[in-house]
């Protein structure tokens, strides 16, 4: 699969290392007549993507920038480079590669060469086809060949069957070839044939740009690059509505703007709406200049002139303002396939078009942007005539619109009628004088409409065209020339109709885990190869390079596994298990994906099937049931005994060996002074038994009693959950969140618990699948609550995952059946929220130091981290925490055969960050994990924030 709405398997997948691989392997092909598919990042949304024979897969070896010549301004790159990396080694010559489409940090340039991608600069820019200079490629009849761009000696570079059938088709059919191909910015269906007219240069290089594969393969490229602007700026203009926006777009363009881009509101939300100009729908225009002075300037006289048909206006400076904004307009393509009643619907109310799920298919019409408006106008109606819902947005300024549509590609009225709709919409496109792809190519999608824009007489010279490359069809056959129809191979077609059996509720899907594996879409942003900002996802991609370890990879997989064509076996399937054994679970797609698939929960279900009625790795049994393990140390009070047996060699090796750890991990100290321990003697001192000092924060137990009858009885009250790792690991955090949820006026209560009484929240047992006893350590867990759930209490947690897991985990296990499952998620705060809304008048003490480390990736994607940065900033603990995964995960980094994947993953911005500190900086890390790797591989103690303040608040009370 790719990431359009068909699938279809593969004989092989080769990744070549050289040209001479791609020759060789073509060589194999043509002797047992077996089909080529070139194949980059994968995010195709046509279908070109995919094929039955043999797919080349460029991406893992074939990615590097071979050449750069600043004073060209041109660039020799293989076609594996990803459009990120070519753009980051020429900024430091001033210059960028124009063409970047939203998926620019994950696809590659010969997959843009392919398809004649755009992207958002199209409008100063171009496209691929305007930037390519030159091109190697392969045919699959063997012959390599040199392809020149405009002016560059023509066809005569060619061997000569391919020169002399390419002058005899363009000689013979002048006439057709000069009034046959409609004139816009963003004409990309077919095959370029005008490229080849003598007027135009005989330009080789644009006629092969967007053939998608279906010629040959293209073993290196020259590109274009060009002078990128010094300083630029983002001018967000307000519409009543999506047909003023379109009407506008045209009129910036004499202003030489480099994008317009356009949404509304049904795009938007209300949520990230409210931070936009006021309006239905926006244009994001953003301008350049030499100086950001010039910059502000070009983007004021631009809004003098739009002023009259705007409804507001805001012009955006900040570079991460603006970084943040175009996040929303680059996750469309994922996010509009989720409409916005998708939650709680059946299969069967999906089928009836009922439901909220949306596809591509008719993702980038183009139309003359100056009829864009009245396309729309059209396009809205005709939706409307087929009962059927879309979200239009895109390249405003090219006339280019993307949509993702609410089809029913599971059952055979559904298909017929999103038939029926593309042939509909495919005369109205050609009506509009438009092109029925503007940027993603045909594929399959679209290329048995190419009569309706072209002629048939057009589409004959197309075919003729690919036998002259191509004359034993054995390039991505039934693509552009003799297509598949476009309702054949549905990726859909294979999955079963009746929702399985699941654990977890899944209640963004309808309960349905079909439903939530077809979440993935394949805009693959789990396939980028750094952390972008304070991202996440995919950490175990990153470390391996391997698409089956990156997010997308894995949905494939579960797709398959409920297909039960290529993996056969169910949930007992190794090939499935084998690609989720690296799966961090750090949850980081579950925000960072478009769609929010989560294979954190895929995983945990995968591995409660997969085991169920078996024996499980040893790890399953250390690890998941550590809560139980802790426990009875504590209660044995065994912690000298074994933490001094951790120390010897040989007994830790055996330990480790028998509970399925990596050797080459240190086993953690369990605490002298279990947390729940120290609560209960704390408790007895303060209710007048023996003992003079608290330990927890150093005063006496006299004054204590006293100054809590001074403050009253009405303090705001909290649940502080004692959390596994919290009680037994590490309770000098627990400690130090008591000292300043006091200080800060709460008055702090914790769940009894110990011997007879255990408490968890059931992280463990979910982590390693085992849900029937996380369901019941769970259910407890929610029983032990109930009267602080009656009473409106909130409960707080210090461990980023354990509140990850009672926010998220815990009511998508128990569901309705429970219903205090989700009030118990629902008053779950981390240590800084419960300041922030219990606490918002208390004055935090400064510690006014840089900080480093990394934001907990389940704070990131379960919990946010708002009241965490706020909290920080008013502590004066300056600087930002990296993105990323610590690599160490729960129970992931201590399992053997995960310790370099674990490293890995720390080395790519954890380590770095934290090597590189200042001397006075404070090593931020909430997370137990996150501060044992740094313990472990780098000998570097973090605290959690509670930590940093409690004694920053001890060492205040000493200076009063």
């Amino acid at each position: 699969m790719d990431a359009s709405n068909y699938r279809r398997v593969p004989l092989a997948v080769v990744a070549p290392r050289d040209a001479d691989d791609i020759a060789a392997t073509l060589a194999v092909c043509r002797e047992h007549g077996v089909p080529v598919v070139p194949r980059g990042g994968g995010t195709s949304i046509a279908g070109q993507a995919t094929g039955v024979g043999v797919v080349l897969d460029t991406t893992r070896y074939l990615n590097r920038v071979v050449s750069l010549d600043p004073q060209a301004r041109t660039a020799v790159v293989q076609p594996g480079v990803i459009c990120d990396d070519l753009r980051s080694a020429a900024a430091p010559y001033g210059l960028t590669f124009g063409p970047d489409p939203s998926t620019h940090s994950r696809c590659t340039i010969g997959g843009m060469i392919g398809n004649n991608s755009c992207g958002a600069h199209s409008v100063a820019w171009g496209t691929t086809a305007d930037n390519v200079r030159e091109v190697t490629a392969l045919l699959y009849g063997g012959e390599r060949v040199r392809l020149l761009g405009e002016g560059g000696g023509g066809l005569d570079a060619l061997p000569a069957r391919l020169r002399d059938g390419l002058r005899s088709l363009v000689e013979g059919d002048l006439a057709l070839l000069r009034t046959g191909f409609p004139e816009l910015p963003r004409r990309i269906s077919g095959y370029a044939l005008d490229a080849l007219l003598p007027e135009r240069g005989v330009d080789l290089a644009r006629a092969f740009t967007g053939s998608e594969g279906t010629l040959g393969v293209v073993s290196e490229a020259t590109v274009r690059l060009v002078r990128a602007p010094g300083a630029r700026v983002l001018a967000i203009l307000g519409y009543a509505d999506e047909n003023a926006a379109a009407d506008a777009a045209s009129t910036l363009l004499p202003h030489g703007p480099l994008t317009v881009e356009g949404m509304a509101s049904d795009l938007v939300g209300p949520v990230a709406a409210a931070s936009l100009p006021r309006g239905g729908a926006w244009l994001f225009v953003e301008v350049g200049g030499d100086s950001p002075e010039q910059a502000r300037a070009h983007a004021g006289a631009l809004l003098r002139d739009a002023a009259a048909e705007c409804t507001d206006s805001a012009v955006i400076t900040d570079p991460a303002h603006q970084r943040a904004l175009w996040r929303i307009r680059e996750d469309a393509s994922g996010t509009a396939t989720r409409m916005s009643d998708a939650g709680g619907t059946s299969l069967p109310e999906r089928s009836r078009g009922l439901g909220g799920e949306a596809w591509p298919g008719w993702e980038d019409c183009a139309v003359p942007p100056a009829r864009l408006g009245g396309y729309l106008r059209d396009f809205r109606a005709l939706l409307a005539q087929h009962g059927l819902r879309g979200t239009p947005y895109g390249h405003f300024g090219d006339g280019c619109i993307h949509v993702r549509i609410d089809f029913d590609l599971l059952t055979e009225p559904g298909i017929a009628r999103f038939r029926a709709f593309s042939y509909d919409l495919a005369d109205l496109v050609v009506a509009h004088g438009g092109s029925l792809s503007g940027e993603h190519g045909d594929g399959q999608a679209r290329a048995e409409l190419l009569p309706k824009m072209y002629g048939s007489e057009l589409v004959q010279l197309f075919e003729r065209f690919k036998d002259l490359w191509d004359p034993a069809g054995g390039m991505n056959p039934g693509m552009l020339a003799r297509p598949h129809r476009l309702d054949e191979n549905l990726r859909f077609a294979v999955l079963p109709r009746e929702p399985v059996d699941v654990a977890f509720g899944y209640p963004e899907d309808g309960g349905d885990f079909s439903a939530a594996v077809r979440r993935c879409v394949g805009v693959a942003k789990c396939r980028t190869a750094s952390v972008s900002g304070a991202g996440v996802m995919c950490p175990s991609f990153r470390a391996t390079g391997d698409e089956r370890h990156s997010t997308r990879g894995r949905a494939r997989l579960l797709h398959e596994m409920l297909a039960g064509e290529v993996i056969a076996d169910g949930w007992r399937s190794t090939e499935v298990r084998d690609a989720l054994d690296l799966c961090l679970s750090c949850k980081g797609c579950r925000t960072d994906c478009p769609v929010g698939v989560d294979m954190a929960t895929y995983k945990a279900e995968f591995l409660h099937h997969h085991y169920a009625g078996r024996l499980r790795p040893a790890a399953h049994y250390a690890m998941g049931w550590l809560p139980v393990w802790l426990r009875a140390a504590a209660a044995l009070r065994l912690a000298p005994v074994a933490n001094a047996a951790a120390r010897v060699g040989p007994l830790a090796a055996l330990a480790k060996r028998v509970g399925g750890i990596a050797p080459e991990r240190d086993l953690p100290e369990l605490a002298a002074e279990p947390f729940p321990r120290w609560w209960r003697a704390r408790a007895r001192r303060r209710a007048g038994r023996p003992g003079v000092r608290d330990s927890g924060r150093g005063r006496d137990s006299d004054r204590d009693r006293a100054q809590d009858r001074d403050r009253g009885r009405d303090r705001p009250t909290v649940v502080l959950w004692p959390d596994t790792f919290t009680s037994y690991l590490a309770p000098g955090v627990g400690r130090a969140a008591v000292a300043v949820l006091e200080d800060a006026g709460l008055r702090v209560v914790v769940p009894p618990t110990g011997p007879g009484r255990p408490l968890c929240c059931g992280l463990t047992w979910v982590s390693t699948g085992q849900l029937d006893r996380a369901k019941q350590v769970m259910r407890r867990a929610v029983d032990a609550v109930a009267p602080a759930l009656d009473a409106g209490l909130p409960l707080v947690v210090l461990e980023p995952s354990c509140a990850a897991t009672l926010r998220g985990d815990l009511p998508e296990l128990l569901g309705p059946d429970t219903p205090d499952a989700a009030r118990l998620a629902a008053s779950v705060l981390t240590f800084a929220q419960a300041l922030d809304q219990y606490a918002p008048n208390w004055r935090p003490p400064r510690v006014d130091r840089p900080v480093v480390g990394q934001t907990h990736c389940h704070q990131h994607a379960v919990l946010g981290d708002a009241a965490e940065r706020t909290l920080r900033e008013r502590a004066g603990l300056t600087g930002e925490l990296s993105g990323g995964c610590c690599g160490l995960a729960g129970n992931f980094g201590f399992e053997a055969g995960h310790y370099e994947v674990s490293v890995a993953c720390a080395e790519e911005t954890l380590l770095p960050a934290v090597r590189d500190r200042p001397a006075d900086a404070e090593v931020l890390a909430d997370g137990f994990s996150c501060r044992t790797q740094l313990h472990q591989l780098v000998g570097q103690r973090a605290r959690h924030l509670a930590e940093v303040l409690a004694e920053a608040l001890a060492e205040r009370r000493d200076e009063e």
